[in-house]
C-alpha cells in the first residue's frame, strides 16, 4: 500500500504521466453504463451488485498452480483478480465516496485435506485424473490437441508443443495436484461498500463458475435499474416510470486486429497517446483516482482477515 502511494507522489512531484492499465474501464460495455448513469435515466444509484465468475480452470491455472497462487509470492487474491472490479464499483458510484468496507472469504476446495486417497501428487500419474475436473491433461495437453496455441497453454512453456507441454507438467507447477499446491489465497470472496450518501455495494469473486470473467451486473436506482451480463450486446434497462424495458446497444468501436479484452486494449492506448499530445484528452485511468480504489482494496482485505468492518477516511486512507 505504501508502495501505491509513493509512485503517485513522485508522478505528482516530477509531472509524470501515467496510465494503469485497468482495461475494464475503456470497455465499450462499462462506458455505457457509466453514461447511463450519469444521464440520470435511472434515477440516483442506491446499489451497485457485481460478480465476478473466475471460472473452474482458469482459478486453478492462475491461483492454485500459478504465479498468483500465494500470497507472500504474489498478493492476495481481491488485489491479482479483482483490483479492476472495486476500480468499477468505485467509478460507477462517482462522485459519491466510500466510507466503510466489510469483507469475508475463504480458501475453499483446494487444500490437501481434499485430495483424494488415490489421487498422486501429478496428473499424468494420477489414477483419477480423468475424473477431475482440475486435470492439468485436460487443461494443457487435451486443450492443445483441440487446436489452442495461446493462453493458458503458452504460459507453461516457451516452445508450445506435446514434448514441451507434457515435459512442463512432469517436471513445473502446473502438473501439480491442485490439492498438493502452496496455494493460501482465498478462492471466494465478497466485499461490501457503504457510500457517503447511504448507497450500498456488493462484489463477488468465486472460483467455482463456468464462465470465465464475464461479469454480472446489477445497478439499481430510484426510477430504474440497468442489467448486463458479459458477452451480451445491449445493456437492459427497466424504467419504473413506464414499466417498460429498454434495450442500450453496446457500441464496439475498435480495430479487428486490436480486440483485445473486447477492445479495451485499442482505447487505452489510444487515450494515453492522446493524453501526451498538446491539449490531448485526460487519462482515464490516472495515478489518483486508481491510488483510490487500491486502498479499497486494501482496506477489504484488512476488513476479512481482521473480520471488521474498516472505516474510509476522505482522503481514502484507513486504519
Amino acid at each position: 500500500m505504501e508502495d501505491c502511494q509513493e509512485i503517485v507522489d513522485v508522478c505528482k512531484k516530477c509531472n509524470v504521466k501515467l496510465a494503469v492499465c485497468h482495461v475494464l474501464r475503456y470497455t465499450p460495455w462499462v462506458t455505457t453504463i457509466k453514461d447511463i448513469i450519469d444521464s440520470g435515466r435511472i434515477g440516483d444509484v442506491v446499489n451497485i451488485r457485481l460478480t465476478e465468475p473466475v471460472g473452474f480452470w482458469h482459478f486453478a491455472h492462475s491461483f492454485v498452480r500459478g504465479n498468483w497462487r500465494n500470497s507472500s509470492s504474489s498478493s492476495f487474491s481481491l488485489l491479482a483478480k479483482s483490483c479492476h472490479d472495486v476500480d468499477l464499483i468505485n467509478h460507477w458510484m462517482a462522485p459519491k465516496c466510500c466510507t466503510s468496507v466489510s469483507s469475508f472469504g475463504h480458501l475453499t476446495h483446494f487444500t490437501k485435506e481434499n485430495k483424494p486417497a488415490e489421487a498422486a501428487s501429478r496428473c499424468l500419474d494420477c489414477p483419477v485424473e480423468q475424473e477431475c475436473p482440475y486435470s492439468a491433461k485436460k487443461i494443457y495437453i487435451d486443450a492443445y490437441k483441440a487446436g489452442v496455441r495461446g493462453w493458458p497453454v503458452k504460459v507453461i512453456t516457451e516452445v508450445v508443443d506435446l514434448e514441451n507441454i507434457t515435459e512442463a507438467l512432469r517436471k513445473g507447477p502446473y502438473g501439480k495436484c491442485v490439492y498438493d499446491s502452496d496455494n493460501n489465497v482465498v478462492s471466494h470472496q465478497v466485499v461490501n461498500f457503504q457510500f457517503d450518501d447511504g448507497a450500498t455495494a456488493n462484489f463477488s469473486m468465486v472460483a467455482f463458475t463456468k464462465h470465465i470473467c464475464k461479469r454480472e451486473v446489477k445497478v439499481y436506482g430510484t426510477k430504474g435499474e440497468i442489467a448486463y451480463e458479459g458477452g451480451w450486446d445491449k445493456m437492459h434497462i427497466c424504467d419504473f416510470r413506464t414499466g417498460n424495458t429498454e434495450y442500450w446497444p453496446i457500441v464496439q468501436d475498435y480495430p479487428r486486429e486490436m480486440s483485445g479484452h473486447g477492445g479495451a486494449d485499442f482505447h487505452l492506448v489510444k487515450t494515453f497517446i492522446g493524453s501526451l499530445k498538446n491539449g490531448g484528452q485526460q487519462i482515464v485511468t490516472g495515478p489518483e483516482e486508481t491510488l483510490r480504489s487500491h486502498l479499497l482494496v486494501f482496506a477489504a482485505e484488512k476488513a476479512r482477515l481482521e473480520n471488521k468492518v474498516v472505516n474510509i477516511k476522505p482522503d481514502g486512507s484507513f486504519s
